[in-house]
């Protein structure tokens, strides 16, 4: 097992864990994150790569989606789509109608939903990869449908109690560093598919 990244079995899929405070924390979370994409391309053969961006601007905690597709929206990326920024969020009251979008829009491409999440204390901090949906909204007992074919969450908060007041606490200082981990790791990705296109 790596430094950098350990993996469990949750819910009978494997979930990879990286501690965005150590040095390389987003190289080593871009590979790993390239290699799941180029699978389930060649798993379900579509071609193309679209981030749901999940969560509100309203709350400190639940606003890491929204950060990160305003950090992928304002870079030019040639092989991915976003859907969720800060001017546009995607959120509880409008996810179905972002599904359906998918549906209708985004066929033909591997669907990775980004989102905040709550964890044990020693896991804050973290971002976590895997295989699978996600489902949007169980830190704060919403129950949303799920979305997604890979999943990316930031563990913001501790889960001790699920309280919705908790996500207003969260300190920016951390949502911002795992919003910047998790981008820079999706521009390597990117960058690494631009080049390989044209070898």
């Amino acid at each position: 097992m790596k430094l950098l990244e350990h993996f469990v079995i949750r819910q009978g899929r494997e979930v990879y864990y990286y501690d965005t405070v150590r040095e390389f924390c987003h190289e080593d979370f871009a590979k790993r994150l390239r290699s799941m994409i180029e699978e389930e391309k060649a798993k379900s053969g579509k071609k193309g790569v679209v981030f749901l961006c999940i969560g509100t601007d309203r709350s400190t905690g639940d606003s890491l989606g929204p950060l990160i597709g305003y950090k992928l929206h304002g870079e030019r990326l040639s092989h991915m789509q976003i859907l969720g920024t800060l001017e546009k969020p995607v959120h509880a009251m409008n996810l179905e109608e972002y599904q359906n979008i998918l549906q209708s829009m985004y066929q033909n491409h591997v669907v990775i939903a980004v989102d905040a999440s709550v964890g044990s204390l020693d896991h804050v901090g973290f971002v976590t990869l895997g295989r699978g949906p996600l489902k949007p909204g169980l830190g704060v007992c919403k129950e949303l449908k799920a979305v997604g074919d890979l999943f990316i969450t930031g563990i913001v908060g501790s889960c001790s109690a699920y309280d919705p007041l908790m996500l207003q606490s969260i300190r920016l200082s951390v949502v911002m560093r795992l919003a910047d981990c998790i981008s820079e790791s999706i521009f390597l990705v990117d960058k690494f598919l631009n080049e390989t296109t044209f070898v």
